[in-house]
């Protein structure tokens, strides 16, 4: 779910949830992503994944992202963040055939977030006339000039990458690279949504290390870190009465990385699930049992309340974390806005990551 962690893909649903209807609209989730469509193929258990395969599209699955995030810090000892995501939304289930009829419409959302603020950008294309696409052998995926790429063929782990994106005053390149396996979210890439069922297949390469350039309205600056992507599809990834989601992914000093998320119920109750990934990248389910995901502090962003202090606890690994934003106004206000930006955290560990919240 980038990110974690649901990953907005949610966001490209506009061509049919915005039909005009005489009738109040049935619950159908966050943007969408609790609707049903059952023309698209379903996610089960047991799937076998195959790669550099699955780093490519799924056009028999109504929804994809590719999400990329990345902590990083300039010569001066700032820090920044830095957002990179591709979404796929089919309108039916087909082959990516060329031409008009192609049924993918794409959307492409980049930022930098940082000691000046944050800045954000969007874009959309149709699939099927080269303006945007994936492809997974050499990796390459890309919507305009925006790319994330893999420099050499046939990257079963996807090891060296590089990724740019560009907006109003900014633009970054940076080169990725890690010696680390991928992981596989939930029971071996199943990851469920909900206590209906509903789920998405998901796997990370969180072990990037990140170098390169941001340029921000005409400043140049020279940085390096650490970056986190994931990879999810599914047709129906949200319970109908979802309303949105908190997902954290994080970057422990110990080398550790771990996965949280909690998906809101209208209700007021909460489905949690994780991922406790060793520094050599081995994983272990996390449970709603295993974890607590408390709000500590709210501020007010974009003319709402959204909560930019949290407490995350995991008893059975002695981690008590407070976690913060370090930019409290990383508001996306794109077509299905959301708040997306660098995190820090302190207590039993101490590292960066990166938090994602929808529906408020």
């Amino acid at each position: 779910m980038k990110t974690n962690p649901l990953r907005l893909f949610a966001l490209l649903l506009m061509a049919g949830l915005g039909a005009c209807d005489a009738q109040p609209p049935s619950p159908q989730g966050f943007a969408g992503l609790g609707s049903r469509s059952a023309e698209f193929a379903s996610v089960t258990r047991d799937r076998s994944f195959s790669f550099p395969l699955d780093h490519g599209a799924h056009p028999d699955y109504r929804i994809e992202w590719w999400y990329l995030t990345a902590n990083l810090e300039d010569q001066q000892g700032r820090s920044w963040g830095v957002q990179w995501t591709l979404f796929r939304n089919a309108l039916r289930p087909a082959a990516d055939q060329p031409g008009w009829n192609n049924p993918n419409l794409w959307m492409g959302h980049a930022a930098i977030t940082g000691p000046y603020g944050h800045r954000h950008a969007e874009t959309f294309a149709r699939g099927g006339i080269g303006q945007a696409g994936v492809s997974p052998m050499p990796f390459k995926a890309w919507i305009d000039d925006w790319h994330l790429s893999g420099q050499l063929p046939g990257q079963a782990n996807l090891t060296e990458l590089q990724v740019s994106a560009s907006g109003s005053g900014f633009r970054y390149r940076l080169q990725l690279s890690s010696d680390k396996p991928l992981v596989l979210q939930g029971d071996k890439g199943f990851s469920q949504k909900s206590g209906q069922g509903q789920a998405s297949y998901y796997y990370s390469q969180p072990f990037l290390q990140a170098q390169g350039t941001l340029e921000l309205d005409g400043n140049s600056y020279v940085v390096k870190g650490q970056a986190w992507l994931d990879r999810e599809w599914s047709s129906q990834p949200l319970a109908a009465d979802q309303q949105g989601w908190d997902w954290f992914s994080l970057h422990l000093s110990s080398g550790e990385k771990l996965m949280l998320f909690q998906l809101r119920h209208a209700d007021g109750r909460h489905y949690r699930a994780g991922t406790w990934i060793s520094a050599t990248g081995d994983s272990e389910v996390l449970s709603e049992q295993d974890m607590r995901i408390r709000p500590l502090q709210l501020s007010r962003v974009a003319g709402r309340k959204l909560p930019t202090r949290w407490a995350l606890s995991i008893p059975s690994k002695q981690l008590e974390l407070t976690v913060e934003a370090l930019q409290e106004q990383a508001w996306m206000p794109t077509r299905f806005p959301y708040w997306e930006g660098p995190i820090r955290f302190r207590g039993s560990h101490q590292g960066l990551g990166y938090l994602e919240m929808t529906g408020y």
